[in-house]
């Protein structure tokens, strides 16, 4: 799946969203993660593994603790190159720059 695509897959489940959040300014470790939801630990384990894949979150482990961090970069720029994408100004100034390249 391409890394965009997984984002957006990460991106579509409120759990998800709101472990993103929670993450907003803080690192947190995976238990108080899970005790901020009224889900089991499993559930929250595998929501992380989906954010992990899709690059937006990162783990960090102490002991036998693992900590997550939120990637902001990496969320914002996926989230620019869709918008960059499908926004109808920003298609008008891509296809003016591709008319100024030069074709090899």
């Amino acid at each position: 799946m391409h890394g965009t695509a997984k984002v957006f897959r990460a991106l579509a489940d409120p759990t998800r969203r709101q472990i993103l959040q929670e993450l907003k300014n803080t690192e947190l470790a995976a238990g108080a993660i899970t005790a901020l939801f009224q889900i089991s630990g499993p559930s929250i384990s595998r929501h992380l593994t989906i954010l992990k894949e899709a690059e937006l979150v990162k783990e960090r482990r102490d002991g036998n603790r693992i900590f997550y961090r939120l990637l902001e970069k990496n969320l914002a720029m996926h989230v620019g190159d869709f918008l960059s994408a499908v926004c109808p100004t920003q298609m008008l100034q891509r296809n003016k720059i591709n008319r100024r390249k030069p074709l090899l």
